[in-house]
């Protein structure tokens, strides 16, 4: 278990009315999607971040428009609960997540396992995909690493290898190519707060695939899209999650962008992004932490794309020379970055 000497708390203290009784599941089930856990009956903690401030907002502004009250405030356990009896309770929550996910998982390999491996194939490959969506949403809540995590994961891992996936390009199972001539002088419209799928995603758009391309970072609760805008990394967006895999993952395999160098930062951006592990980059923290940097040092969007496309381009020129200097090809990729080796 995870040990926590000091950790920045955020509350979230309300109060709603008695009727309807909808109202009440309602909000409790958006207090269960953004991970957040119950110390009393009407509080609820997170660990201090910007976007848990961010979901505590969105629900507050929910709690009030159904005619409740509530408060939000940055809390530090004097007395009653430790720091980490708290990190305990977001672990129990996230690990009984984790063991129904890896319940069906191994009931799904267990199945591959007794039937013949090209009877039904399509239907495990579907079903291998939703548990990985299902574990990635799990651990966009799993703020403390629970060990059920790694658990569920492992079984994941088996299931492909039996499944034996098709290589990078198909991986998404996006049919769709996209011409990149089509999609010229267009506005990419995706949520605003950019952090590292969004950041990367635009730096590649602008890099790869339109260099004249147009940004907009909107609230995508009062936003009205237009008709010949790009949504990208947002809900029923054209490019976003797919598929067990990110958006900038998604993006490289529609516009066949596949260089080794490429491929690689598109590994570092789905293991900071979907926190599942699958690549185990080691160049992943620090990448988190610089562009946790620019977020926070710039006032608006466009100034941290500019930071954060600059800092893109570095990484991409390193990665592309490292590639050179070893003589690795195209198909030759870095199964080191894979299970934490030496490069």
């Amino acid at each position: 278990m995870t040990q926590t000497s000091h950790v920045k708390w955020l509350l979230l203290i309300h109060q709603l009315p008695p009727k309807p009784a909808y109202v009440r599941v309602k909000i409790g089930r958006r207090l269960q999607d953004i991970g957040a856990v119950a110390i009393k009956n009407t509080v609820y903690v997170l660990p201090k971040r910007e976007e848990t401030v961010e979901d505590f907002e969105w629900v507050l502004k929910e709690i009030r428009r159904e005619g409740g009250e509530g408060l939000m405030c940055d809390a530090e356990l004097v007395d009653g609960l430790t720091d980490n009896e708290i990190v305990r309770l977001f672990h129990a929550q996230c690990d009984a997540h984790y063991a129904d996910a890896a319940r069906q998982a191994r009931n799904l390999l267990r199945t591959i396992k007794t039937r013949d491996g090209a009877r039904g194939k399509g239907r495990w490959e579907s079903e291998r995909a939703r548990l990985r969506e299902t574990v990635q949403r799990i651990a966009k809540r799993d703020f403390f690493d629970a060990k059920g995590g790694q658990t569920v994961r492992s079984i994941l891992d088996d299931i492909d290898r039996r499944l034996k996936p098709a290589t990078r390009g198909n991986e998404t199972g996006n049919p769709d190519t996209y011409a990149k001539r089509s999609l010229r002088g267009r506005t990419w419209v995706t949520r605003a707060n950019i952090f590292v799928d969004r950041m990367a995603s635009a730096w590649l758009v602008r890099r790869f695939i339109d260099p004249r391309a147009k940004f907009r970072f909107v609230d995508p609760e009062t936003y009205r899209w237009k008709r010949d805008e790009i949504r990208f990394d947002t809900y029923e967006g054209e490019f976003t999650h797919r598929g067990g895999h990110c958006t900038f993952e998604v993006l490289c395999d529609a516009f066949h962008l596949h260089d080794p160098a490429l491929s690689q930062l598109a590994e570092i951006v789905h293991d900071i992004d979907m926190k599942d592990g699958r690549y185990a980059r080691e160049e992943a923290p620090g990448v988190a932490l610089a562009l946790r940097g620019f977020r926070s040092a710039c006032q608006n969007d466009e100034q941290r794309l500019a930071l954060a496309s600059d800092y893109f381009d570095a990484i991409y020129k390193e990665l592309t020379t490292t590639e050179e200097t070893s003589g690795r090809g195209p198909n030759k990729r870095n199964k080191g970055a894979r299970t934490g080796g030496t490069r």
